[in-house]
């Protein structure tokens, strides 16, 4: 008896999506709930899991094809149900083992047997990683859940490819003659262009930003904040806190609470408008940006003003490693009412960023350097960082942007005020 697989609900306003990859082919044995296929949404990419264990028969549509949710997408006949892996004898066992901490690598012997990739269920993200860097993904050792790969384990991977000295050459027999020179590396005619067909995400994102520089009257304001206190409050009790939370102390908790702060002060930073009219919250639900394998992802942390540090870092590092995955939900990233951009963790020094409609304002963090500043009479290095708020001036007035960011600038500055809510 033949089950079908079927688009499942994609979330709120979600009518389509695209057939990004076939994880399984004709002929594959699926057990049941294993992944078989991916698909690329306006917001993530979500997995296709197989209904019922069988042997996946047809594929009824083709990678690139736009799909409806609750479309046929394939057809699983019952029988055949994929067994579960057997455990490598103990003998086997790879010379670079992960263990707790370590860097999963590849296995030592290329001319080792092992299986074949093809019978490997790889997420969308852990896939792409895989073709990049032209690995055997049945050649990484997996610390994921069941022993599946992470991207993380692909990239430890691909970086102890690339440090492994080539394969020696035998010595040339003894030539009479020197050997020709060799050719020119690069030739005439051999420049290269490349077509990749955009995914569904990148032609949201690319829409939706210029929907947002279309629509809003975007301004950009700036500041600069030391960050002396916070970088000595957090070397303070780093240890204490991991020991206490089990989650590392980092900088994205200190200002996503004094964001909560200033937006207290200043309501119009985290109202939007709607219509003819301007809706303000007496709560904030913050929009962290997240690099993902296909683009931006600003998955939201809901009622920020009422958590702690620790419930902050925690739900950041959740979301950044589910992003990396492409596990993130739909309704993860939906409701946000003020974005946090930290461009700083890639190098940036200085940006405008770009608003998320239909949020008013986006919040732009950069990198910490040391510079000179005059305090006291006196000049001294300190570690600076330049803060920028994006805002949409139908809304807000440059007094009410700059207050903004000064109140940040003091709550960072002085740490105490986030404790005694001033």
């Amino acid at each position: 008896m033949a089950t079908d697989v079927k688009v499942p609900t994609l979330g709120e306003s979600i009518t389509e999506a695209t057939l990004g990859q076939w994880l399984k082919q004709p002929g594959d044995a699926v057990a049941q709930d294993e992944p078989i296929a991916s698909l690329e949404t306006d917001k993530v990419a979500v997995e296709v899991n197989a209904p019922a264990a069988g042997t996946l028969t047809e594929q009824l549509v083709k990678e690139g094809d736009t799909v409806n949710v609750g479309a046929v997408i394939a057809r699983i006949e019952a029988g055949g149900a994929a067994a579960a892996p057997a455990p490598a004898p103990a003998t086997e066992a790879p010379v670079n083992p992960a263990g707790p901490g370590e860097t999963p690598a590849l296995q030592s012997d290329p001319t080792a047997p092992h299986a074949d990739s093809g019978d490997l269920t790889l997420s969308p993200a852990v896939r792409r990683v895989v073709l990049e860097h032209h690995l055997d993904p049945s050649r990484i050792k997996g610390t994921g859940k069941d022993g599946r790969l992470t991207k993380d384990d692909v990239l430890a991977a691909a970086k102890v490819q690339k440090a492994e000295p080539p394969a020696p050459t035998a010595a040339p027999a003894a030539e009479t003659t020197p050997p020709p020179p060799a050719p020119p590396r690069v030739q005439a005619g051999e420049r290269k262009e490349e077509r990749v067909r955009m995914t569904r995400l990148r032609q949201t994102i690319a829409r939706r930003l210029k929907e947002a520089q279309n629509t809003a009257a975007m301004l950009t304001t700036f500041n600069d904040v030391d960050m002396t206190e916070v970088m000595a409050a957090r070397a303070r009790y780093k240890d204490l806190f991991e020991k206490k939370h089990g989650i590392r102390l980092g900088f994205m908790g200190f200002f996503i609470k004094a964001a909560a702060l200033a937006a207290r002060d200043v309501p119009a930073v985290n109202a939007s408008i709607d219509g003819e009219e301007i809706v303000y919250r007496d709560y904030l639900d913050v929009s962290v940006a997240v690099s993902a394998p296909n683009g931006l992802v600003v998955p939201v942390i809901r009622d920020a003003q009422a958590l702690s540090f620790a419930e902050i870092e925690k739900t950041i590092a959740d979301f950044g490693a589910r992003a990396r995955d492409g596990t993130l939900k739909m309704e993860e990233m939906q409701g946000g009412t003020f974005t946090i951009s930290n461009g700083g963790v890639f190098g940036s020094l200085l940006s405008t960023p770009i608003i998320n409609p239909p949020q008013s304002a986006v919040l732009g963090m950069h990198r910490i350097e040391e510079r000179p500043v005059v305090k006291d009479g006196q000049i001294v290095a300190r570690p600076m960082m330049y803060l920028a708020l994006s805002y949409d001036h139908r809304l807000i007035d440059g007094r009410e942007a700059v207050t903004f960011l000064v109140r940040m600038k003091e709550a960072i500055e002085d740490p105490t005020r986030l404790l005694i809510d001033l």
